[in-house]
């Protein structure tokens, strides 16, 4: 037998092997996944197309939605040996509250169309997890109820929307709901080509100006109750460190700034007395700028020079994932869209297996690589292939 065949029945019989032709089945249960991914594919069958679609989109082609994962496949582990990992401490202090991981839950729109429990459901299993929350300008549950649910303070994000007004009014009842730190996104400043979900809601038969007519980001969304909102813009082409001042101004809360990618931009930011960073560029939905933000990571830190905490979001779907962030510098580690995928599989026992899937794996990478806690986590432990 020539190579040439026993190479061409070799494939043939991998073709023909169940392991290799049939489709992974769904899990029927959170207890049954093995990664974060598992529960995509569930959240895609249960969600409806238009607002699967929502979740899943990036801007133009999503280049950079998949740079932001791809490039932590870039990122190589170096390990140690022979350092005892029988115990290992996981937290990380943000602002003088210890977190038992340095996993927080992202600032998501529109929870409720992936599941009826919407952010409750996100914030009770923030609370069985211990995780910090960051609750959306455009959640589809009130600040106050989310707390509630919570069972801790939560972090409050702000669109500062196209009128400063209306975002003053979303400041002062964040504060008076008893938020500590207010999250103000600055990357979503102009209008954007958001193909994936275009195509969604094309494919989508349903009727759902009923329920959310446009603008979609103020329907139905409890922040903007008692605002009048029509003419209002979720995007603030004018906002500029004149406008944060004047937020700051206004409140006692900590100011973070939420979509800083550049050492120039997290200068400034110190300078203006900024509280906090986090590296992001809106899950690749706010510019198609092709760079990732672990990749915009190590830029920030170093203009920072520990003064503020600096935090990333984008792309993390493993605790290796994770534990390359803190090793770049990161003070925690923000997750977006896995989450979302467990929500919209099972509602918050979905959301606390996302956690818990992502806390073990970091974990495991700690003390592969023989760190035992964040503070022995260093660059010198990962390299670029």
């Amino acid at each position: 037998m020539t190579t040439r065949t026993a190479r061409r029945r070799f494939l043939q019989f991998l073709a023909a092997s169940p392991l290799f032709s049939a489709e992974v089945p769904l899990i029927t249960s959170p207890a049954q996944a093995l990664n974060v991914r598992d529960f995509e594919a569930v959240a895609r069958k249960n969600i409806p197309p238009a607002h699967f679609g929502y979740i899943a989109t990036g801007v133009d082609d999503d280049r950079t939605v998949r740079a932001n994962t791809e490039a932590f496949a870039r990122l190589q582990l170096r390990p140690r040996r022979l350092i005892d990992v029988t115990r290992v401490d996981m937290s990380t202090t943000l602002f003088g509250t210890q977190w038992p991981t340095p996993i927080f839950i992202c600032p998501c729109g529109s929870h409720k169309a992936f599941h009826p429990d919407g952010e409750t459901a996100v914030a009770r299993a923030g609370n069985s997890r211990q995780t910090l929350q960051i609750l959306s300008t455009v959640a589809t549950t009130s600040v106050e109820e989310t707390t509630k649910a919570a069972g801790r303070p939560i972090w409050q994000q702000l669109y500062p929307t196209s009128k400063i007004e209306v975002g003053e009014r979303i400041v002062r009842r964040a504060e008076a709901a008893g938020c500590p730190v207010l999250v103000i996104t600055v990357d979503l400043v102009v209008g954007r080509n958001s193909e994936t979900a275009t195509r969604a809601i094309a494919n989508d038969p349903r009727n759902c100006a009923s329920c959310h007519p446009r603008p979609t980001f103020s329907g139905r969304k409890p922040s903007f109750d008692g605002i009048d909102t029509s003419n209002l813009d979720v995007r603030s082409p004018y906002f500029n460190w004149a406008s944060v001042r004047r937020i700051r101004s206004i409140t006692k809360m900590k100011i973070v700034l939420k979509g800083i990618g550049t050492h120039e931009d997290a200068r400034i930011a110190v300078e203006e007395g900024i509280d906090g960073l986090i590296v992001s560029n809106h899950g690749g939905r706010a510019e198609d700028s092709g760079r990732a933000s672990i990749d915009c990571l190590p830029e920030v830190v170093d203009a920072v020079r520990g003064r503020i905490p600096v935090m990333v979001d984008g792309g993390v779907r493993r605790g290796t994932d994770i534990f390359k962030a803190i090793a770049l510098g990161a003070t925690a580690v923000g997750v977006g869209r896995p989450y979302l995928w467990g929500l919209g599989a099972f509602g918050q026992p979905g959301v606390e297996a996302v956690l818990d899937i992502l806390r073990s794996e970091f974990q495991v990478a700690m003390q592969q690589c023989g760190a035992r806690s964040l503070s022995e986590i260093t660059p010198a432990h990962v390299t670029r292939a």
